[in-house]
């Protein structure tokens, strides 16, 4: 599904997309503060060095049928034509997405599973030392090149809002449709029309919608966004600090867990 993505955004922008795969180094996977014989030692690197070797050949085999699949030439970037590269990475997973994340206009990540507590390291990690716009992808393989036809971009006038906003530009440039979704605002931020007005300067037209709020904003933020039909949503993320709003249930939190469409967050 992460690929089905990239590829998908590739075609339409004429971009490289980096597929990394990870796998720890030997001595990370070393009990610590154990004595472990040299023997002993020798086998787990020699145990763990085959089984990364498997796993980058049938997951390198995998990428090149999906850039098939897809379309998409497995090659070094060309500038304005769709392409990509499989990249190994020795060391963690929190590392690469940082090494690599950190000099890509867009990083790509899976919807983090509730049920399996899997990729929400990833989701931080890319979020909060990258710098760089993170798009949640939804599961499925079935994405279509009009992808980010139809923004909408939730704008309370913070920090982070703006962030996304500069960060997300070409997105929202490219989009046929755009929609400013408010529920309100920061004390002394820009307002909804003013921020339509800045996008019109930049030959953005964009309506304003505004919706009271009651409950949770970020869930009807994803209500809004589902009743004007856009297939990718635009915001700031985690307004307080991720374990405050993840284990209260933050408006970042629940978009994470309950969006049906394609999510860029910018911290």
């Amino acid at each position: 599904m992460l690929f089905a993505h990239a590829a998908a955004l590739a075609k339409r922008f004429g971009a490289h997309v980096k597929v990394v795969h990870c796998h720890p180094k030997t001595e990370d996977l070393m009990p610590q503060g154990v004595v472990i014989p040299s023997f002993l030692r020798r086998q787990i690197e020699e145990a763990s060095q085959a089984s990364a070797d498997t796993e980058q050949d049938f997951l390198e085999a995998k990428f090149s049928a999906d850039a098939a699949r897809h379309g998409v030439d497995e090659q070094e970037p060309e500038l304005g034509r769709p392409t990509a590269r499989f990249y190994e990475y020795t060391g963690r997973q929190v590392e690469a997405v940082r090494h690599y994340g950190r000099l890509s206009d867009l990083i790509c990540v899976a919807k983090p599973s509730p049920s399996e507590n899997l990729g929400y390291n990833t989701l931080k990690e890319a979020l909060f030392t990258s710098g760089r716009p993170v798009l949640i992808c939804t599961e499925t393989d079935e994405v279509g090149l009009d992808i980010g036809s139809n923004v909408a971009i939730g704008w309370n006038g913070s920090l982070q809002a703006a962030r996304a906003v500069a960060l997300a530009m070409p997105l929202i440039e490219k989009a046929d449709k755009v929609t400013i979704l408010t529920g309100g605002r920061s004390n002394h931020s820009a307002s909804p029309e003013e921020f339509q007005d800045y996008l019109a300067r930049r030959g953005v037209q964009a309506d304003v919608v505004e919706f009271h709020v009651h409950g949770t904003a970020g869930r009807q933020l994803l209500a809004k966004s589902d009743e004007i039909g856009a297939d990718l949503l635009v915001m700031g993320a985690y307004h307080e600090s991720y374990e405050r709003e993840s284990l209260l249930g933050g408006n970042s939190a629940v978009v994470v867990e309950e969006a049906t469409i394609p999510v860029v967050m910018v911290h």
